[in-house]
């Protein structure tokens, strides 16, 4: 699936691929992180892990998935289709070949036009996140008060309830409220700091990445074993040290099987 020498349509289906395989692999382990930290009455991850499924099945494991599957799938596809292309089309404009070697300037500029395109659709998303968390919190806040003012009473925080406080009804809702009362620009509210973020970022990451790969090539015409792919992302995942960006974050695994399977498929 090519449209030309240097845009391939491939690196976005892999990135997707990639990003599916990490956030499912993921995510019942978020389930059980967030759990614990809602403080529910686990007494470790073990009897946290046990009671999930016995309540709920292992489908218990996935509940709000959809989310997450649909953004950061989408998120990891643009990424990685983005940064490939944009090393092609880089080459093509200085040395006239698609396929000829970046130099480390090239990873420069593509990593941090990367970071940028990432910032477009990774801070509606974060803000979507942030907002539902921030509403959560406030309810949580204002149980505790209230309950806290009630003398000579032993009330569980989870049974005093603060009517209308719920602005959102999920990330949909949310989304379509913003652009209701403050318009687009209120999607990217935060965006210049995103940026000075994500775009060092994604530099820090993509660049020890990709050098590895290379270095970790059995020689200099074939394509890296998938385990040097891993033990590439792995590595360039400590390298940023998980400070920069959320996107960041899941790239080791995403990243890894994206250039795997565009290796062995495409």
């Amino acid at each position: 699936m090519q449209t030309s020498k240097s845009f391939r349509l491939d690196d976005f289906i892999a990135g997707w691929i990639g990003g599916a395989s990490s956030v499912v692999v993921g995510h019942p382990l978020d389930t059980v992180k967030t759990r614990l930290q809602a403080g529910k009455g686990y007494k470790n991850m073990l009897h946290c892990i046990l009671t999930i499924y016995r309540k709920e099945t292992a489908l218990g494991f996935f509940k709000g998935l959809s989310f997450p599957l649909a953004t950061i799938t989408f998120y990891n596809s643009v990424v990685f289709g983005f940064f490939s292309n944009s090393q092609r089309l880089i080459s093509q404009y200085r040395y006239g070949d698609a396929w000829h070697p970046c130099g480390m300037l090239d990873l420069t500029v593509a990593s941090m036009l990367t970071g940028l395109v990432s910032v477009g659709i990774g801070s509606p998303v974060d803000l979507v996140k942030i907002r539902l968390q921030m509403q959560t919190q406030a309810v949580l806040s204002e149980n505790l008060h209230l309950a806290g003012s009630i003398s000579n009473a032993n009330i569980p925080l989870r049974s005093v309830e603060i009517p209308g406080q719920r602005l959102y009804r999920g990330p949909i809702h949310c989304i379509s409220t913003i652009l209701q009362t403050e318009g687009l620009q209120g999607l990217y509210r935060g965006a210049g700091a995103m940026m000075l973020r994500d775009i060092p970022g994604y530099t820090l990451y993509f660049i020890p990445y990709t050098i590895l790969c290379d270095l970790l090539k059995p020689d200099a015409s074939s394509s890296p074993h998938p385990g040097s792919i891993w033990l590439a992302g792995g590595l360039a995942d400590d390298i940023t040290g998980r400070r920069f960006s959320s996107g960041v974050q899941m790239m080791s695994s995403g990243g890894a099987l994206e250039k795997q399977v565009t290796h062995d498929y495409f």
